[in-house]
């Protein structure tokens, strides 16, 4: 299936949730919901018939052996479950379209569920009675058919993918609630291609993991890049989720990826359910921002939070005689710290931070600073606004490297970047990375590590795309070329010698000390403080530059009496009106 083509089925699937909201009972928010477990039952369908020759072949071999095997066990070696008959996604969709699908769908869930412990009250299943009103019964029917032009010779990859599209619409859609169970898909890749997730017996850590996207995008990569490997299945992820729904959410997204992992219903502040101290070899994470309630005394002797410093507010806010509990001043430092502590000798770390946090002071500032002087802060890196759906101010990306603070030349450097500039539109209020911006970002990390290969392989990469674009024949073919050309020229007049180098107003590899370093800047990891700004050349004699801005000082000065002239006559107009 073509990029294109893919695309066109994700339009046309969505066109489902369109025909749920025009006539279903259920409120603006709970759309998800039936359409996921939909997408997760048509997938289970289309998985176990690609595997049923195979199924059926090893059950017939074995039967009436003494290595006879259960066609259900049969199923999760190949499959990860075990679909029962009456969940055949075909055989619900062939039913008679009235009321008494929404009871073949609930039970289809029920089987799956009954049959496999580890999806234990993760499907939706009442819910869907509610797609069935009285006034048009067949709407459930005409939701199903829509899934039915999933092909079934679909990759397990793409079937992700269309599950997060869904995810991600809905967040569009939900706004500020939608982010919180999920981060655009393009943050994460390219937070999943700076950190560059190895494959092997590795552990990664979500401790907000939402819906799971850092555990697919991750794995999305491994499978990338190595591609004729089966070490990706020693990869394992440990996800916490204090939402009910969203780590429903997150088990058939890991499921649908074919991502092994283990989602914990809790709140990561006060449980720690994976041993986090020490354990891990990749943290990725989006944690809510500024959570101001979270009590002092459950937190102040937990090592996931007190290695590096507990944030503390100057004075008690609680009063003296109340029952209100000492809270700390935000939650920020809380997670920064987590996620460093969480790291083992060899391991990396990568987060979504509120902005302010970069230079917090106080009890926070001082938590800051020894990270810096320790070593682990790799990388800081500010991203555009409007990326999220539930923050419109740009958020920070903070990298830990736990093997850099053992790196003499390293050790007192932290990279910084600045991405507020770069972008792709979506809409008028949401924008996104553009898969060569992702790449064209991560290659900076690459230099920045000595990897010119990697810089040499993606002009490679841009160029072979080039030549393959047609000849220019029309608008839309001399665009294409253009935008290949264009990639090739952002990399190499930033990097013309294919090696690393800070670029004033894009990236700066800061050291603590020195003039205008990291300390003479108190301890800020604020990437705008490092990397400058970029000053336009616009040509005009300082003498030229001086006559503009007079002119422009006395076409103001005109402007202004103007709006008085006419504030005077509305005022006038108005009473004239109202007879005052």
């Amino acid at each position: 299936m073509t990029d294109s083509e893919l695309k066109t089925l994700k339009d046309n699937l969505w066109h489902a949730a369109d025909v749920l909201r025009a006539g279903a009972h259920l409120a603006a928010n709970k759309y998800g919901q039936p359409i996921l477990g939909l997408i997760f039952l048509r997938y289970a369908d289309i998985l176990y018939k690609q595997h049923k020759a195979e199924i059926e072949a090893e059950y017939n071999k074995s039967k009436g052996t003494r290595a006879e095997k259960s066609i259900k066990d049969i199923s999760i070696k190949y499959c990860g479950f075990y679909l029962p008959p009456e969940a055949y996604y075909t055989t619900i969709n062939d039913a008679p379209d009235d009321a008494n699908k929404a009871t073949l769908v609930k039970k289809a869930m029920e089987a799956i569920e009954r049959e496999n412990e580890k999806m234990d009250g993760v499907l939706p299943k009442e819910v869907y009675g509610q797609l069935v009103p009285e006034e048009e019964p067949e709407l459930l029917s005409n939701i199903m058919r829509i899934f039915m032009d999933i092909p079934e010779n679909i990759s397990v990859d793409l079937f992700g993918e269309i599950y997060e599209f869904f995810l991600g619409e809905f967040a569009l859609q939900e706004g500020k609630d939608g982010g919180t169970f999920y981060t655009p898909a393009t943050v994460v890749r390219y937070m999943v291609e700076v950190l560059q997730p190895q494959n092997g017996e590795k552990k990664i850590l979500d401790p907000a993991c939402g819906s799971g996207g850092m555990f697919v995008q991750a794995a999305r990569f491994m499978h990338r890049h190595n591609k004729a490997s089966d070490e990706v299945m020693k990869f394992r992820c440990y996800g916490v989720e204090k939402e009910p729904d969203t780590v429903k959410l997150a088990k058939m997204n890991l499921l649908l990826n074919n991502v092994r992992g283990e989602i914990v219903e809790a709140n990561s502040f006060y449980s720690d359910p994976h041993n986090a101290v020490g354990n891990f070899d990749y943290v990725m994470a989006n944690p809510p921002f500024n959570v101001d309630e979270v009590v002092y005394d459950k937190v102040k002797d937990d090592p996931r939070f007190n290695i590096y410093g507990v944030p503390k507010n100057k004075s008690k806010t609680a009063k003296k005689g109340s029952d209100k509990k000492e809270t700390v001043p935000n939650a920020n430092y809380l997670w920064i710290s987590y996620f460093a502590s969480s790291l083992n000798a060899t391991g990396k770390a990568a987060l979504v931070m509120a902005n302010s946090a970069s230079d917090a002071g106080g009890s926070e500032l001082e938590i800051r600073k020894k990270m810096i002087e320790e070593g682990i802060i790799s990388q800081m890196v500010t991203l555009p606004s409007n990326m999220f759906s539930s923050v419109t101010l740009p958020a920070t990306l903070w990298f830990f490297d736990k093997q850099k603070t053992q790196d003499e030349q390293k050790k007192d450097k932290i990279l910084f970047i600045d991405a507020r500039s770069i972008f792709t539109q979506v809409d008028r209020a949401h924008r996104k990375f553009s898969d060569e911006q992702i790449k064209n970002l991560g290659i900076i990390t690459r230099l920045y590590n000595g990897d010119t290969q990697s810089f040499k392989d993606l002009i490679a990469e841009y160029t072979t795309a080039l030549k393959a674009a047609p000849e220019a024949s029309d608008d839309k073919e001399v665009k294409t070329k253009a935008y290949w050309q264009s990639q090739i020229d952002w990399l190499n007049e930033r990097f013309p010698d294919g090696t690393y180098t800070d670029v004033i107003g894009l990236c700066k590899a800061a050291s603590i000390e020195g003039e205008d370093g990291i300390r003479d800047q108190d301890y800020s990891l604020n990437a705008g403080r490092y990397v400058g700004v970029v000053i336009e050349d616009d040509g005009m004699t300082e003498a030229e530059f001086k006559a503009k801005m007079l002119g422009l000082n006395t076409e103001l000065g005109d402007l202004s009496k103007e709006a008085a002239t006419l504030e005077a006559r509305i005022a006038d107009n108005l009473k004239e009106l109202f007879g005052e």
